[in-house]
């Protein structure tokens, strides 16, 4: 037997002596079986510091008969003093509270907000970040890749669970009702655990990169638990951060335009546009200036109990070829295009269908739709 091998066999049995193995970064107090439990503990142990929970006090206003006024969610660092988490997690907040990994409590404030895709930054002052996670490339993950998520459910700070990727599904097959992620053109689908509270934390990779941001979870009905996580992809969030760092809003495509519902309109005024169909979307209102105006889009004229007058403004049936059934497909195929580029509309005016190209705008300040 030479030396190596003999070092070697001694570590063997001084690990099975003492019930526990050495893996580089953590030396767990109980043995871990399998390459996959060595992985999840070490991710698990690298990213814990750099996850908090958030406490949102409500505005009084806000809060109806049998609410708390006291919300949790959660968040991570992502740089030494900016926490990114989702906008329904500080929505309509009085004040704010983070409490780090180990008990420690800070006030918070909100530093930018993208409600597109319900994601807001938060600054905290007066304490360094104990750890930043980094985010990796949710495009090329691969159906049954394994992921973990650390948040707080039910208010249980730092919980983790793991699961698989599953599925990048349309947003239109998860519908959601608070007005919030109107941009979101796919969520990242997990069997990995994301309750109430987990929302804004991380949805990692095995390398321990954020390849998603805990959103939501979807159930049969308001009866049963979620069992399905949905979160939304990290390439979407990284890119609505460097945006809101660097020039304050979100710089996705968008139109300018107010849109309505096709099918919401009577079937007369439908039917003397020339349509059989309820699918589309209706432009309303062409604000000055906007992508849509300089385009030539036409909209829709009122009198002055607000009831449409015919003819009917443009109605988009497509987006770059691709049919639309609602002005949600209209604004999540235009807001995955940057400014600077262009958008083919096909557009129904004057009972005929018409092709207007639509080179989109960089947001400002003043204007975020």
């Amino acid at each position: 037997m030479n030396a190596a091998r003999a070092l070697g066999v001694a570590l063997l049995l001084a690990g099975s002596l003492t019930g526990a193995y050495l893996t580089g970064r953590v030396t767990a107090q109980r043995a871990l079986v399998t390459p996959d439990e060595i992985n999840t503990v070490e991710v698990t142990q690298a990213a814990l510091q750099a996850v908090v929970r958030i406490d949102n006090r409500l505005r009084r206003e806000v809060l109806q008969v049998g609410d708390e006024q006291v919300e949790t969610g959660t968040g991570f660092f992502y740089k030494k003093n900016l926490i990114v988490t989702n906008y329904h997690v500080v929505k309509d907040q009085e004040s704010l509270s983070v409490t780090l990994y180990n008990g420690r409590k800070v006030p918070a404030k909100i530093e930018g907000i993208d409600p597109g895709i319900d994601i807001a930054i938060l600054r905290v002052t007066g304490v360094s970040a104990p750890k930043i996670l980094s985010f990796g490339q949710s495009a090329r993950l691969i159906p049954g890749q394994k992921l973990i998520t650390i948040g707080t459910p039910l208010k249980i700070q730092n919980f983790v669970s793991t699961g698989v990727f599953s599925v990048l599904a349309s947003a239109q097959d998860i519908p959601r009702n608070d007005g919030l992620g109107p941009e979101i053109g796919q969520y990242l689908v997990t069997t990995a655990s994301i309750q109430q509270g987990n929302s804004g934390g991380p949805v990692l990779d095995s390398r321990g990169a954020v390849v998603g941001v805990a959103d939501a979870n979807a159930a049969p009905n308001s009866f049963v638990p979620g069992v399905i996580g949905i979160a939304i992809p990290g390439d979407l969030v990284k890119q609505s951060l460097d945006d809101l760092e660097k020039i304050g809003v979100p710089q996705r495509g968008t139109l300018g335009a107010s849109l309505v519902d096709l099918d919401t309109l009577p079937p007369a005024l439908r039917q003397l546009a020339g349509l059989s169909s309820s699918e589309g979307a209706l432009v309303m209102d062409v604000p000055a200036g906007s992508a849509a105006a300089r385009a030539g889009l036409r909209g829709s004229l009122r009198n002055s109990s607000d009831q449409l007058l015919a003819p009917l403004g443009d109605i988009i049936v497509a987006v770059d070829g691709v049919r639309v059934q609602n002005s949600f497909d209209v604004t999540r195929l235009v807001a995955a295009k940057r400014p600077g580029q262009t958008v083919t509309l096909r557009v129904w005016r004057n009972k005929k269908g018409v092709d207007v190209k639509v080179t989109l705008l960089k947001r400002t300040l003043q204007q975020t739709e």
